[in-house]
C-alpha cells in the first residue's frame, strides 16, 4: 500500500541547446528562458523538487549536458532529477556526481531494461526514476490497456503496453515512475486521469503525473482522482499564470497535504 505522505509539486525544465523550452504534444517548442535562473526561482518559491530533461539527447544519440546539470545543481537545495540521453550506469554516475539526487531513464530502459536493475543495485532504488511517455491508442491484443509506450521524445511507437511496462519497471527496482501523457502534454487542459489512476493503482512505488497541468484544479484532481503521488508542472508556471505558493494554497484548502513555507 502507498502511504498518504505529503504530495509533491515539481516544476519541469525541458532543456534544448542549454535553454529551457516548451512545446505542445512534443512539437513546436519555443525558448522560454535560462534553466539555471528558472531553477533558482522555483526553488526560492517553494518547489518540492525539480526535474530537468535534456529533451533531444536520446534522439540525437548524444550524452546529457553535464555542465548545465552541474550549474542547476549548484543553484538549488531540493531534490533534483535529470533525464535525457542516460544510456548506462556510467551516465547515471556522471549525473549524480554533477549534483543530481535522481536520474530518469526512458528510451534506454525500454531498449535495455537491465539498466533499471543495474542502476538500482549501484545507487539505490530511490535514485532511479523511469520516465514513461504514453499515448492513447486502440485497444488490441498487444496493447490491452489502450495505452502504448512511445520513446525518442514521442517519435517512436514501441508496441509495448504501458500497464505492462509500469509493472515491469517496478519489478526491476525503479523507485519512482514519471508518467507523461503525450496527448495531454503542453495542452493545459488537465492531466490524463484514467491513465494516471490505472498506473498508480498497479504499482506501490510513487507515480508522478505529467502532461496537461493548466490550473490548480487540475492538480487537485490528479492528486485525488488520479491517485498520483506528485504532479509535474511546466507551462502554467513558466508563463506566469500561476505561482507555486498559489497552487499550494489551493491544494491545502482542498485538504491535500502539501509542504508550505508561508
Amino acid at each position: 500500500m502507498k502511504s498518504t505522505m505529503t504530495k509533491r509539486i515539481i516544476p519541469c525544465l525541458d532543456v534544448r541547446e542549454g535553454r529551457t523550452t516548451k512545446g505542445v504534444k512534443f512539437e513546436n517548442n519555443v525558448d522560454i528562458g535560462d534553466p539555471v535562473e528558472m531553477a533558482r526561482h522555483y526553488y526560492e518559491t517553494g518547489a518540492d523538487e525539480l526535474v530537468f530533461y535534456d529533451i533531444t539527447a536520446s534522439h540525437e544519440k548524444r550524452g546529457i549536458m553535464i555542465d548545465v546539470v552541474r550549474r542547476v545543481a549548484e543553484t538549488i537545495f531540493i531534490p533534483f532529477s535529470v533525464g535525457g540521453g542516460i544510456a548506462s550506469v556510467a551516465d547515471m554516475r556522471d549525473v549524480l556526481l554533477a549534483g543530481a539526487e535522481k536520474v530518469s531513464v526512458n528510451s534506454a530502459a525500454i531498449r535495455s531494461p537491465e539498466i533499471i536493475a543495474k542502476g538500482a543495485d549501484a545507487f539505490g532504488s530511490q535514485c532511479i526514476v523511469v520516465g514513461m511517455d504514453v499515448k492513447k491508442v486502440e485497444k488490441s491484443e498487444t496493447i490491452p490497456s489502450g495505452y502504448e509506450m512511445v520513446i525518442h521524445g514521442g517519435r517512436t511507437f514501441t508496441g509495448m503496453d504501458a500497464l505492462f511496462w509500469a509493472k515491469e519497471v517496478h519489478r526491476l527496482g525503479a523507485g519512482e515512475i514519471c508518467l507523461n501523457s503525450i496527448d495531454a502534454d503542453g495542452t493545459r487542459d488537465g492531466y490524463e486521469l484514467a491513465l494516471t489512476a490505472m498506473i498508480s493503482g498497479a504499482v506501490s512505488i510513487p507515480v508522478i503525473a505529467s502532461g496537461g497541468g493548466g490550473t490548480p484544479l487540475h492538480l487537485e484532481k490528479v492528486l485525488t482522482e488520479g491517485r498520483a503521488d506528485a504532479a509535474l508542472i511546466a507551462s502554467m508556471v513558466h508563463y506566469g499564470d500561476y505561482t507555486l505558493p498559489g497552487i499550494k494554497d489551493h491544494l491545502h484548502a482542498a485538504g491535500i497535504p502539501v509542504r508550505r513555507r508561508w
